[in-house]
């Protein structure tokens, strides 16, 4: 087997890795909300999770072409194939820790972050309009979005049934849930799942076994698969933190939260096609509906250390996947 097929198969293989990162990591982006407040069964709501993740990744291709051509342009061959392998390394060991400390950060963050630090240590061309357009603007938005649609959600929630029994609308919201964390997951493999697409057809089109930025039909099996097998794993670490530790959820909150970001991935997906933060977004919607009740009803501790996590993300992948790329150099 030639050299150059070799490392592409390692590169894919790699990229399948990040996939199952993202799922474990952000399956509790889905779910931590819904299991919270008691709508879902923590069993019940990986399963779903897992089969909407995998639905979402054949809903769309927009996202995929972004980040195949926005952020980079690696060299061609194996030395591009180097590139790419260094990014993902970088974005998988940052998954790895934050799952570790049970802090939620943005996978999509870890990945761009790994994308210019492997970019930047070998001297590669990187898209910066791309980056900027792409890329910064809509994951600096979609959490301010999130947040403010969240906080408006809650509000007139709050006022259409404030004659209500609270019981009865906490039980009627319960039902609700189930369609909107579905929903919500449904966003996140059509968003996340791209990401790991987008990055196998950079890997194809940079050794010329493909001269387009169409996803072939086996990539997107194999990322939702993959996307899909992690999800199934949990991420109970990191829903601890989203379900309890940020605000203590009901069920009107949960959907709520849910909901906005819903509407967000959609959008972004279907219309913009550009990646978001479903990490970011859910955790300020959260805190958008928090904030209905009272300022004080948000542990603003815990949300500084989320936002702090968030901060060092794209540097922090960025210095791994540049240390990982100049260890590759030197070995091979």
């Amino acid at each position: 087997m030639p050299p150059e097929t070799s490392a592409l198969i390692a590169v894919v293989a790699v990229a399948l890795v990040f996939a199952y990162t993202n799922g474990f990591h952000d399956a509790a982006n889905s779910i931590a909300t819904s299991i919270s407040t008691r709508a879902l069964t923590p069993r019940v709501a990986v399963v779903m999770a897992a089969v909407m993740n995998m639905v979402g990744a054949f809903l769309g291709e927009g996202v995929a072409r972004t980040i195949g051509q926005n952020i980079i342009v690696p060299p061609e061959g194996t030395h591009g194939l180097t590139v790419l392998f260094a990014a993902l390394v970088g974005a998988i060991t940052w998954n790895v820790l934050t799952w570790y400390k049970g802090m939620p950060s943005s996978a999509s963050h870890a990945l761009v972050g790994g994308l210019l630090g492997a970019a930047l240590a070998s001297a590669t061309t990187v898209e910066w309009r791309g980056v900027g357009t792409s890329f910064a603007i809509p994951m600096l938005l979609s959490p301010l979005i999130g947040g403010l649609l969240g906080y408006l959600v809650m509000l007139a929630i709050l006022w259409a049934f404030r004659d209500a029994s609270p019981r009865r609308v906490g039980r009627r919201f319960k039902l609700a849930q189930s369609v909107s964390a579905a929903a919500m997951a449904l966003g996140n493999g059509l968003q996340d799942a791209q990401k790991t697409m987008g990055v196998v057809v950079l890997a194809l089109v940079t050794t010329g076994y493909q001269q387009d930025y169409d996803v072939p039909t086996w990539t997107v099996v194999a990322a939702a698969l993959a996307m899909s097998a992690g999800t199934a794993t949990g991420g109970w670490r990191i829903m601890r933190t989203l379900g309890h530790r940020v605000i203590q959820l009901d069920a009107p909150k949960g959907f709520a939260a849910e909901a906005t970001v819903s509407v967000i991935a959609y959008a972004t997906s279907f219309i913009w096609h550009v990646p978001i933060s479903s990490t970011h977004t859910i955790t300020s919607a959260i805190v958008g509906v928090g904030a209905t009740r009272r300022l004080s009803a948000v542990r603003w501790g815990v949300a500084g250390d989320i936002v702090a996590t968030w901060i060092l993300t794209l540097p922090g992948a960025a210095l791994i996947s540049a240390l990982t790329y100049a260890l590759v150099r030197l070995v091979g």
